[in-house]
C-alpha cells in the first residue's frame, strides 16, 4: 500500500509489516493525509493475521521531525479547532497505537522531534541508528508535549528526567538514549533496518498468541495492582495452553526444530 503520494509506505515482508515514513525532504515531518494513512495502516496491521510484527521507520536523515508547520496553518486559530486538531487528526495514530495487539518496533533512522520523538516513544520498542538524536522539542516554540510526551517519556526515564527533557528540549544522542532507556539498541546506520527485521522476524517466528498476550500482561501490568495482574497472568497462562501454537511449541522445544504456528 502506497499512500499520500507515497509519503507513507505500507509492504508486508515475511510476517513483518513496514510502515516507512517517506518525507525525506522535510525530515519526516507528517501531514495530514500522512496521519490518516499511518491510523489506516496500523489497523491494516492489526486486522491482517499474516502479519506478526510491525516496524516504523523514517527515510533519510530524519525518523519524524512531528508535524509539517504549513499543515498548522490551515487550522483556525480557535481553542477548539486546535484542540481538534489533535484529538481528531493526530491522536488518530496514537490510537491505533493503543488498539494493536503486535509488537511494534521504531527503527530510529535519524532526528526523532517533538511529535516524531512522541511517535517513536508509544511503540514497544525502539532501535536507533548511531546518528539517530531525540527531542521532546515543544518547549522550544512554547508549546507542551502534544502527542502523548507526558504519558509515555516518564514511564521510560522516571519523572524527573521526563522532567528535564520535556523543560528544556534538550537533544539526546543515540548513545545517550541507549543509557536512559529511551532505546532499546543502537546500530550502525548502515546496519539499522537489516537487524531490525532480522530482530522482527525472529519475534515473528514465535508462537503469536502468546506474544500478543505478553504485550497485554506488561501494558495492563502498568496500570494495576500486583494481585490483578496475577489473576490476568494466571488466565492468559490457561487460554495459551489451550492452543493448537502451545502444542506446537513443545513439539518443538523437544524435537530441537523450528515450531510452525498458525495463531490457533
Amino acid at each position: 500500500m502506497a499512500e499520500a503520494e507515497d509519503e507513507l509506505v505500507y509492504e508486508v515482508d515475511g510476517g513483518v509489516a513496514v510502515i516507512r515514513l517517506n518525507r525525506p525532504r522535510s525530515l519526516g515531518a507528517f501531514t495530514w493525509p500522512m496521519i490518516d494513512a499511518w491510523a489506516r495502516a496500523l489497523r491494516e496491521a492489526q486486522d491482517d493475521e499474516g502479519v506478526r510484527v510491525v516496524v516504523l521507520t523514517g527515510t533519510g536523515e530524519g525518523f519524524c521531525s512531528g508535524v509539517d508547520l504549513k499543515a498548522l496553518d490551515e487550522i483556525e486559530a480557535t481553542p477548539i479547532e486546535r484542540k481538534r486538531m489533535l484529538t481528531d487528526r493526530v491522536h488518530k495514530v496514537a490510537r491505533a497505537v493503543e488498539d494493536l495487539d503486535k509488537p511494534l518496533i521504531a527503527a530510529v533512522n535519524g532526528v526523532a522531534v517533538g511529535a516524531g520523538m512522541d511517535m517513536a516513544l508509544m511503540c514497544d520498542m525502539r532501535f536507533a541508528a548511531r546518528s539517530a538524536r531525540f527531542s521532546e522539542g515543544y518547549i522550544r516554540i512554547g508549546l507542551v508535549p502534544g502527542d502523548g510526551g507526558a504519558y509515555f517519556l516518564p514511564r521510560l526515564v522516571g519523572p524527573a528526567k521526563a522532567m528535564e527533557l520535556l523543560m528544556t528540549g534538550d537533544f539526546v544522542d543515540a548513545d545517550e538514549a541507549l543509557r536512559l532507556g529511551i532505546v532499546n539498541r543502537v546500530y550502525d546506520d548502515e546496519a539499522l533496518m537489516a537487524e531490525t527485521m532480522e530482530f522482527a522476524r525472529g519475534i515473528a517466528a514465535k508462537p503469536p498468541i502468546a506474544i500478543s498476550m505478553i504485550k497485554r500482561a506488561v501494558h495492563q501490568s502498568m496500570r494495576t495492582d500486583l494481585r490483578t495482574s496475577l489473576d490476568l497472568i494466571s488466565s492468559h497462562m490457561a487460554i495459551v495452553q489451550a492452543t493448537d501454537d502451545y502444542a506446537e511449541a513443545m513439539s518443538a522445544f523437544r524435537e530441537k526444530r523450528p515450531g510452525d504456528y498458525h495463531n490457533r
